[in-house]
């Protein structure tokens, strides 16, 4: 499983040269209420297996989840579904807000 840290992340999104990856946040809704990066598509993990028909497969793909551990199951699935550039974001939103984006909520 191929992982990527928040900076990393941030890197990318800011590159314009690079295309930017799908931002695939599998948290609850009640979860996006506190924060979210921006951009980001929001398909709770339970809804991933019936919606994933709404994803490009050959898009490069970043699952995020509050510390990583959700979107790594989901990251999983998806590879197991033929998705090819699928990424989790290490550490999730946590670790966007500690090493990114500092102003942001934490819960």
């Amino acid at each position: 499983m191929i992982s990527i840290s928040a900076p990393e992340l941030a890197n990318w999104l800011a590159d314009a040269n690079r295309q930017p990856p799908v931002l695939l946040d599998v948290r609850e809704l009640s979860e996006l209420q506190h924060c979210q990066i921006p951009a980001s598509l929001h398909i709770p993990m339970h809804s991933v297996p019936p919606r994933m028909n709404e994803l490009d497969s050959a898009a490069a793909i970043v699952c995020i989840c509050h510390h990583g551990a959700r979107s790594m199951q989901v990251a999983r699935f998806l590879k197991q579904h033929d998705f090819e550039h699928v990424i989790n974001l290490t550490g999730g939103i946590h670790a966007w807000a500690v090493q990114v984006d500092t102003t942001m909520e934490t819960y």
